[in-house]
């Protein structure tokens, strides 16, 4: 549903609630917004899936979390444990993984300059 604030500005929380329900779109959205590289994009994104998968009261129920503590978990300035964001995406039916970027290099160990024992005196 497409609402509009008392600004006369249209809210895009309307325009996501459809696609977000195929599971695919929504992990599309969640992978570009983690790809972003902004944090808050990434957690911002997991609410609005979290919106369109029941809301905050229903995920809390579920996963056993606070209902506020998920509340500031999922806000553009969030910390969350890793264990509840996992918690959250896996009630959601999303994994979180990882991958090689595709501008990663292979590392190779640096050597380390040889060091001069000491003689006894």
């Amino acid at each position: 549903m497409v609402t509009v604030s008392k600004h006369g500005t249209i809210k895009y929380e309307g325009y996501l609630e459809e696609p977000l329900r195929d599971p695919a779109v929504a992990a599309e959205y969640l992978t570009g917004s983690l790809e972003d590289g902004d944090a808050g994009v990434f957690l911002l994104a997991v609410r609005d899936v979290v919106d369109v998968y029941g809301g905050l009261g229903s995920v809390a129920r579920k996963t056993g979390l606070n209902r506020e503590n998920l509340y500031k978990m999922l806000s553009k300035r969030g910390n969350p444990r890793i264990e509840s964001l996992r918690a959250v995406l896996n009630h959601l039916g999303f994994t979180l993984s990882v991958g090689i970027a595709a501008e990663a290099k292979p590392r190779t160990k640096k050597k380390r300059p040889a060091t001069r024992k000491r003689r006894a005196a």
